[in-house]
């Protein structure tokens, strides 16, 4: 198994492509260990000395390092995890049996998630994140930053000035873009 590895805009976070599907569906984004309980791949992650934050697309892996850890030595072990992770064939998620919600949505809120799915998350799941919307309320679109992009110095900048301008110029009815933390 070959596990490329590309550089994100934020310096404390990796990313690293096995090669193979990481989530089948959606995105899973853990911010302390605690958070991995269903994750066996993001628990083995979190058990190495110096990862802070372990965040799960379609086809990568985020890692985001301790600021006092160096790269060249938790790059070796997270790689090490990974690759025996699947390679042992284990899950990366295990289920819970429950689906997911479907709530009713009005056509602005199906408008703005059709357009984070088709133009926003893939350049940013290009940088090792994610953009998660999470409301949409007078006139403010509230979406969370995950993976590479929690803690960039530029996502603010994206968000405002990228994501924001993009939303308004197709639904007017969009004032502003907020990030939840």
């Amino acid at each position: 198994m070959f596990i490329q590895t590309e550089a994100t805009p934020n310096p404390a976070t990796l990313k690293f492509i096995p090669g193979v599907p990481v989530m089948t569906r959606g995105t899973a984004n853990f911010e302390k260990a605690e958070d991995a309980g269903r994750s066996p791949l993001a628990i083995g992650l979190f058990d190495l000395d110096g990862v802070e934050g372990v965040f799960l697309g379609g086809d990568f892996i985020t890692v985001t390092k301790g600021a006092g850890k160096e790269w060249d030595t938790v790059k070796p072990l997270v790689l090490g995890v990974i690759m025996e992770h699947f390679t042992a064939n284990r899950p990366v998620i295990e289920s819970d049996g429950q689906e997911g919600e479907q709530a009713d949505e009005d056509g602005v809120v199906m408008q703005i998630k059709e357009l984070l799915d088709t133009r926003v998350r893939p350049a940013v799941a290009q940088d090792g994140g994610d953009i998660v919307f999470h409301g949409f309320e007078d006139g403010i679109v509230y979406l969370r930053m995950q993976g590479a992009c929690s803690g960039c110095p530029s996502s603010s900048a994206t968000l405002k000035h990228g994501i924001e301008n993009m939303l308004r110029y197709y639904i007017p009815e969009i004032q502003e873009v907020r990030a939840v933390e």
